[in-house]
């Protein structure tokens, strides 16, 4: 399988969770930063002009890194890391959009109308002066899940899932562009340390 790779948080996504699933992917990077996933050739692949996007051994090509994870899964080996019974996929899928809608797009979406602008505001509509209250929400959402991830090693229970590697590595690329988690919250903390330190995290 080929994975049309970049720089950011999303192709970190689906590169940690393949590593997580033992999973090799063959890596061919896409100029994010010069706009060739705006362009063609890439845009025959990937109409969305989104980064990444997975082709899979018979040539089919899929987009969204849930969709590429949840496929992933579902061909790799080992443990599942979205469920292995019909309730702990519900669960899994719960806490992965809350995630992402909450915590993933304000986050990112503030860096892309701030700090990003430069890189963005030719490509997107972007609204600055919505920049700091995203990462406010951002950061009131994480305050939130800490609150409920009490007696919890993962986000959504005792094992790593999918949640747990698109917060994390969200939490990573917000470290690089100015919107660092507060370490104070006292289960993202050690949750955070657990993550960066596994293999995976490095992908």
């Amino acid at each position: 399988m080929k994975l049309y790779n970049s720089v950011g948080p999303n192709p970190h996504v689906v590169r940690m969770f393949a590593a997580e699933k033992g999973i090799e992917l063959e890596l061919e990077d896409i100029d994010l930063m010069g706009g060739a996933n705006r362009q063609a050739p890439y845009l025959e692949i990937n109409p969305a002009g989104q980064l990444p996007c997975l082709q899979a051994d018979n040539g089919t090509l899929i987009a969204e890194i849930t969709a590429i994870c949840e496929y992933l899964d579902e061909v790799g080996g080992g443990p599942s890391l979205i469920g292995e019974t019909a309730e702990e996929r519900g669960q899994t899928r719960m806490w992965t959009r809350r995630i992402d809608l909450n915590i993933c797009e304000p986050l990112a979406n503030g860096f892309r109308f701030s700090d990003g602008l430069p890189l963005f505001k030719e490509r997107m509509i972007t609204i600055p002066e919505a920049a700091e209250g995203l990462k406010q929400i951002a950061r009131e959402k994480l305050a939130w899940l800490d609150g409920l991830m009490t007696g919890h090693d993962f986000v959504a229970g005792d094992k790593i899932t999918i949640a747990d590697v698109l917060l994390y590595c969200m939490l990573a690329f917000g470290q690089q562009v100015g919107q660092p988690y507060d370490e104070s919250l006292p289960n993202i903390k050690p949750w955070f340390d657990r993550m960066a330190a596994r293999a995976s995290a490095s992908a």
